[in-house]
């Protein structure tokens, strides 16, 4: 007895209980080491950031802790307990995880997911149930969310999707989550539901909840983590607390350099006719034009119709089937899993799709210079894997988000349509981009690009901000400032 209450007064000194520990864990896809040794430890009441560039391991680790993968060698403790493994074990522990590709089931009703992942949910009146407090949580993360938790996740904006998966996952049903993976959390939000959902994070972790948060937006990370870790080629290589980084040295920990974003503008677009034009969009509000070589954002709250406009004009310009036709506009879509890749397909075949014209005869396609678009591309933009045969899911996120890059500025077309294109991507490929658009469109391309991130919106030549479908405002050079961008999308309200 007094044995067992020495033991209990040690653990109290010890500090906050480790929710999961993960020690030497190695994990390799036949040649490519996913991870070599890593080691990783989520105490209660912390937010671990995790950050790395693409193919560093972050998706893998947090496989491993989920039980959705076993380690070729080391050991994962739940709680102190190594005893038990896999998925079971991992949420009976409290283990949560929102995954960057959204994994609601898309032809069920937000209830009916929260039924699939909450098994608690039970009896006659578990629809009721799940609907009260599915809707309560929105109600406290997103607040002024409008989402109808009886409508088919199939009808949901992808912002949408994302802040129902969110919110499920932070549901308590029965036991609370001890712990929750939050990989690309607001690849989809507008700053105002980031900063909302940041928010929801810090109360949680307050009240004695662990978070891990993987994400691009350092400026996230370092204002929400209370301790960092950094991953590199599939091991931890910083661990420390949020305070001792910067942007800079979080970037250089990182092993890439920061580059200056400002692009230099120019004033030949302005004198030109417009390339494209489309009148205001329901009789309200300012029209759409866009001139040769210039980079045009569109900006504003998420859902506001954005999106709709990059799918009008990519109807209007691609509106018949002549083969021709298809050269004018490239999509870059942000949605890669519903409209971006061909998941059964070769990694060289998703991104020579929209070239093949290009290097055919007579319907024959070249494939030594398929191949070499192939080579040239994944070194170009650093596509990580061993060889371009591999299948598009081999990849991770951000690494099949490079291969619609790729797809798009590997074309001849004119015009490119991007729809918020940097969902999971790394710093470091982000500058690279920048670097390749700005050249691009100073050699005469256009781009126009939604973004949920200012500091890409102030990258551009123009910038249409937008509020419930209609454009509102239209900023020029310097005064694309996200003051700016926030007082236009406010306009008018509680007016």
């Amino acid at each position: 007895m007094i044995a067992a209450k020495d033991n209990a007064l040690k653990r109290q000194d010890a500090g906050p209980q480790a929710v999961v520990s993960a020690r030497g864990i190695k994990v390799h896809f036949g040649a490519v080491k996913a991870l070599d040794g890593a080691d990783l430890t989520v105490l209660a009441g912390e937010c671990i950031g995790l950050v790395g560039h693409n193919g560093a391991g972050k998706s893998t680790i947090v496989n491993v802790i989920n039980g959705g993968l076993s380690p070729h060698e080391g050991s994962v403790t739940y709680e102190g307990d190594d005893s038990v493994h896999g998925i079971n074990a991992a949420r009976a522990h409290g283990i949560r995880c929102v995954f960057q590709e959204l994994s609601l089931a898309p032809n069920l009703t937000v209830v009916e997911n929260m039924r699939v992942v909450h098994r608690g949910l039970a009896g006659w009146s578990w629809r009721w149930q799940a609907a009260t407090i599915v809707r309560a949580k929105l109600d406290e993360i997103f607040a002024g969310h409008r989402i109808d938790v009886m409508r088919t996740v199939g009808e949901l904006s992808i912002a949408e999707r994302q802040m129902v998966e969110i919110a499920i996952t932070f549901c308590a049903v029965g036991e609370k989550p001890k712990l929750v993976i939050l990989d690309e959390p607001t690849s989809s939000l507008d700053a105002g539901l980031a900063a909302q959902l940041m928010t929801y994070v810090r109360s949680f972790v307050q009240a004695g909840g662990a978070v891990m948060l993987i994400s691009h937006i350092l400026g996230e990370i370092l204002s929400t983590a209370s301790r960092i870790l950094v991953m590199k080629d599939g091991r931890v290589v910083a661990d420390r607390t949020a305070q001792d980084f910067t942007v800079h040295s979080l970037v250089q920990a990182m092993g890439s350099v920061v580059k200056e974003q400002d692009r230099k503008r120019s004033g030949e677009g302005a004198a030109s006719s417009p390339l494209l034009a489309l009148p205001a969009r329901g009789g309200r509000g300012l029209g759409f034009n866009a001139r040769k070589g210039e980079v045009i954002g569109l900006a504003g709250l998420a859902g506001h119709g954005q999106t709709d406009l990059l799918l009008d004009l990519h109807r209007s310009l691609s509106h018949n089937w002549l083969p021709g036709r298809q050269g004018n506009i490239a999509f870059v879509a942000g949605d890669r899993s519903l409209n971006g890749t061909f998941p059964l397909w070769s990694i060289l075949k998703n991104l020579s799709i929209a070239s093949l014209g290009d290097f055919s005869r007579l319907s024959i396609v070249d494939s030594g210079r398929e191949d070499s678009l192939g080579a040239d591309w994944k070194g170009r933009i650093e596509i990580r894997t061993p060889t371009m045969a591999n299948g598009i899911l081999s990849l991770s996120g951000g690494n099949q988000q490079k291969v619609l890059f790729a797809r798009a500025l590997a074309t001849t077309a004119p015009i490119v349509l991007m729809d918020d294109p940097m969902r999971g991507v790394d710093i470091g490929t982000k500058q690279e981009v920048y670097r390749i658009l700005s050249d691009e469109a100073s050699s005469g391309r256009t781009f126009i690009w939604y973004s949920t991130e200012m500091d890409e919106i102030r990258l551009c030549d123009r910038a249409y901000v937008f509020r419930d479908g209609a454009i509102v405002a239209e900023l020029v050079g310097d005064e694309i400032t996200e003051e700016n961008v926030l007082a236009a999308s406010f306009a008018g309200e509680g007016a």
